[in-house]
């Protein structure tokens, strides 16, 4: 039998950080996200999808916030996704804990989301 081998420490530096740690809270981002109501999108919203059915679902805050920023900074559903594996605030923006380095989506998944809330939906995203 072969001797069991140490695993190496971990390093800290590699550990995964906490969005809230990491992004300046007085970024304009970070405010909008306090002040933007995140339950209205989750009430508005949460009545189309059928739980137990199909694939589980993506964050409504995730797809309400990845639309957001693709309006404001007039970004393709491609653009947006992944300058979202990119930027701590935008993740942060649209509630993720910690920076991830994958792609949140499919970007055919906003174009999905679109059709599922329909014209008064985006009208609703809109308000936000």
């Amino acid at each position: 039998m072969a001797p069991k081998e140490i695993p190496p420490a971990q390093d800290p530096a590699l550990a995964p950080r906490e969005l809230a740690n990491m992004v300046d809270p007085r970024h304009a981002l970070v405010t909008l996200a306090g002040k933007m109501d995140w339950q209205a999108a989750s009430a508005q919203f949460g009545p189309l999808y059928v739980p137990g059915r199909g694939r589980p679902a993506i964050s409504i805050r995730l797809m309400v916030g990845l639309h957001y920023l693709k309006h404001a900074f007039n970004l393709s559903d491609e653009q947006v996704v992944m300058h979202w594996a990119e930027n701590p605030y935008w993740q942060y923006f649209c509630g993720e804990q910690y920076f991830q380095y994958r792609l949140p989506i499919d970007p055919s998944q906003m174009s999905r989301f679109r059709k599922r809330i329909g014209a008064s939906g985006c009208e609703f995203l809109l308000k936000l």
